[in-house]
């Protein structure tokens, strides 16, 4: 179950029909558990718009969870931002951005320097549709993902984009599993299973995220189906880790600003960890900060996993980085 946090807020105290706060402003004190000694924290969080976060609290956020990987999605950022703060926290911040004004957008802050960078959907055909939407880090022990995950619209207008960018990323995701583990995390638009929302059964097949082609795609890279060929080579498996380790809470992520979903509980889990199976048991913690709300639209998530940095002593940021958002590879 998730761990609470410790706010000065008497609203964030008010539990809601789905077991979590109902406050609609961010706390204005914010602090969180020590971590577990030997882990590294990894946050990831749709800000609905970086500069509007940053008015509303986003900062208080930051300092007090102090992540190693800050993985910011929907940043609608068209420029690098030179938050003094976040300058100083994150000497390694690569953003990518998409060609639209003011839409989507994705950034990772970290303070260890990756292998290399990649900010593309390798395969996918429109470079329209994946940037700002994903990038790639290599760690000597991993790979992170942060994604932005297409939605599938109102109506479901977009969901044939949607299919295509799951095809390329699934393949994307397999393809680094078989170098290293995998760690794929951000807003990835999709409530896996009806305990992931509050209204399933009105929403089924009905509403972006939560249809049959969004479900079983998601079930599938889970838990690869059984090929028919004798010789075949089944995949590895992924882990939700948040919904391994909370097998039955009923816990959302998401809370539209529109007809009090907040206050009333209605939400949905879209923000995700998964990971390579194999390294499930180096996970420590994985929770949703319920509390975080008001900022954003939606709540941060955390995972704190078993020590798998280098860090490097000449750490050092370059206006060039900052530009490129590329440390070592093309972006």
């Amino acid at each position: 179950m998730d761990s609470q946090v410790s706010v000065a807020s008497e609203a964030a105290s008010e539990i809601g029909p789905s077991g979590q706060p109902t406050n609609t402003k961010m706390p204005d004190k914010i602090s969180f558990p020590e971590r577990v000694p030997g882990t590294r924290r990894i946050s990831a969080w749709n800000v609905c718009g970086w500069v509007a976060s940053n008015k509303k609290g986003f900062g208080r956020y930051v300092e007090a969870e102090d992540a190693d990987i800050l993985v910011l999605t929907e940043t609608k950022v068209n420029d690098a931002p030179m938050n003094p703060a976040i300058v100083k926290r994150y000497p390694f911040r690569y953003w990518a951005m998409a060609e639209k004004k003011g839409y989507a957008g994705t950034a990772i802050l970290s303070k260890h320097e990756p292998l290399s960078v990649d900010k593309t959907l390798p395969g996918h055909p429109n470079p329209t549709i994946w940037k700002g939407r994903i990038i790639t880090l290599e760690y000597p022990n991993f790979y992170l993902v942060g994604t932005y995950v297409v939605n599938a619209g109102e109506g479901l207008k977009t969901l044939k984009e949607k299919k295509e960018w799951n095809k390329h990323l699934e393949v994307h995701l397999r393809e680094l599993d078989k170098k290293k583990p995998v760690i794929w995390t951000g807003d990835l638009n999709v409530a896996p299973t009806e305990k992931d929302l509050t209204n399933a059964k009105r929403n089924w097949d009905k509403a972006a995220g939560y249809t049959e082609a969004e479900t079983s795609w998601y079930r599938n890279l889970l838990e690869p189906p059984v090929s028919g060929a004798e010789d075949a080579e089944k995949p590895n498996k992924f882990i939700d880790i948040w919904r391994h380790r909370n097998p039955k809470l009923r816990h959302f992520t998401y809370f539209s600003y529109r007809f009090g979903c907040r206050g009333k509980g209605v939400g949905w889990r879209l923000d995700h960890f998964v990971a390579s199976e194999r390294i499930l048991e180096k996970v420590r913690m994985c929770e949703i900060r319920s509390e975080i709300y008001g900022a954003s639209d939606h709540c941060p998530i955390v995972l704190e996993i078993d020590d798998t940095f280098e860090a490097k002593d000449d750490a050092k940021t370059t206006d060039a980085m900052e530009a490129t958002g590329s440390s070592s590879s093309a972006a």
